[in-house]
C-alpha cells in the first residue's frame, strides 16, 4: 500500500514559504532527526517546479563539494524525482521526470509495484492539490515558534474547511512543534447548542 506524505516547515502564522532568517535559527539535531525520518524509505520524491528549482540549484553543488551535507545531497540525487510542471525547460540533475498531470501521476504511483512511500517536500501548490483531491495521507508540519509576517501560506481561501486528525506530535527544545496529521472528517456535527453545557460555570 502506497503512502503519500507531505513534509513542510511552517511558521505560527501559517507561512510555508520558508525564509532562512526564521528557519535556520531553529534547526537542530531534533529537527534533523525528524527530516531524516521523513526521507527514510522514500521511493519517489514529488516536487513542484519552484521547490525543484531550489533543490536542483543547491544540492548537486553540495554533493560535489563533499562537505558534511554531501551524503544527504547524494541521496537526493539518487532518488527518483517527479516534478509537477507545465513548462518544457530542461530539468537537469539526474533521476528526474516531469508530469503535467499531478493527480493522474500520483494515482499511477499508488498502483506502481514497488512504490510504497512517496514524499512531497515543500511544494505548497502540490500539497494543496493533493489535499483537495483526497490524495494526501499524511501532512507533516514542523511548526516554528515565530510569526513570519509575510510569505505564502499553506492554506488559502476555499469553499469548505478541511478537518484533520492528529496522528503524532513532539515538542523540541527550541520550541518547534512537530505535528503529523491525516485529512479526516469532523468528529461530529455539533453546534453551539450541543456544547453550551460545557461552557465555564454552566
Amino acid at each position: 500500500m502506497t503512502t503519500i506524505i507531505s513534509t513542510l516547515f511552517i511558521s505560527l502564522d501559517g507561512v510555508a514559504e520558508i525564509d532562512p532568517a526564521w528557519h535556520f535559527p531553529y534547526f537542530d539535531e531534533n529537527m534533523g532527526a525528524a527530516v531524516t525520518e521523513d526521507y527514510d524509505g522514500v521511493d519517489v520524491l514529488v516536487l513542484g517546479r519552484v521547490t525543484y528549482d531550489s533543490f536542483a540549484g543547491a544540492w548537486p553543488e553540495r554533493e560535489t563539494a563533499g562537505e558534511v551535507d554531501a551524503p544527504f545531497a547524494r541521496r537526493l540525487g539518487e532518488m527518483r524525482k517527479v516534478v509537477a510542471t507545465h513548462g518544457g525547460q530542461e530539468l537537469g540533475w539526474r533521476n528526474v521526470e516531469r508530469t503535467d498531470d499531478l493527480l493522474a501521476t500520483v494515482a499511477a504511483l499508488r498502483d506502481e509495484p514497488g512504490v510504497e512511500r512517496v514524499l512531497v517536500a515543500g511544494s505548497i501548490s502540490v500539497v494543496r492539490q493533493l489535499i483537495a483531491a483526497g490524495q494526501l495521507d499524511e501532512l507533516r508540519l514542523l511548526v516554528h515558534p515565530v510569526a513570519a509576517r509575510h510569505g505564502e501560506r499553506l492554506f488559502g481561501d476555499a469553499d469548505a474547511p478541511q478537518p484533520m486528525t492528529l496522528l503524532r506530535s513532539a515538542v523540541f527544545p527550541t520550541g518547534v512543534v512537530r505535528l503529523i496529521y491525516a485529512p479526516s472528517d469532523f468528529p461530529n456535527s455539533a453546534t453551539y447548542d450541543d456544547v453550551k453545557d460545557q461552557t465555564p460555570d454552566a
